[in-house]
């Protein structure tokens, strides 16, 4: 559906549908299917950024470095390697 300017500043402005239809001159259903529709690509817009990552995505933990990566693989190597007591 093509979105309409004019509607869609008086649908964030706050305005009714009625009142939208009153003032423009077109239907109430007009008026309510661009308010869907805004609505629609509202969400879009607040469940993802970008750059494909969901927004207020907080990781319980933060990624280990590659070094760090690298003195984990070490010490379980040589706790694989050393003999069971």
């Amino acid at each position: 559906m093509k979105i309409r300017a004019d509607i869609a500043a008086l649908v964030r402005a706050g305005h009714s549908d009625a009142s939208i239809a009153r003032r423009i001159g077109c239907g109430r259903g007009t008026a309510n299917e661009t308010r869907r529709a805004l609505l629609a690509l509202d969400r879009l817009y607040a469940e993802e950024v970008p750059t494909g990552q969901v927004r207020d995505y907080q990781p319980d933990r933060m990624p280990t470095s590659p070094a760090q990566q690298a003195a984990n693989r070490a010490r379980l190597l040589a706790a694989l390697h050393t003999p069971a007591a």
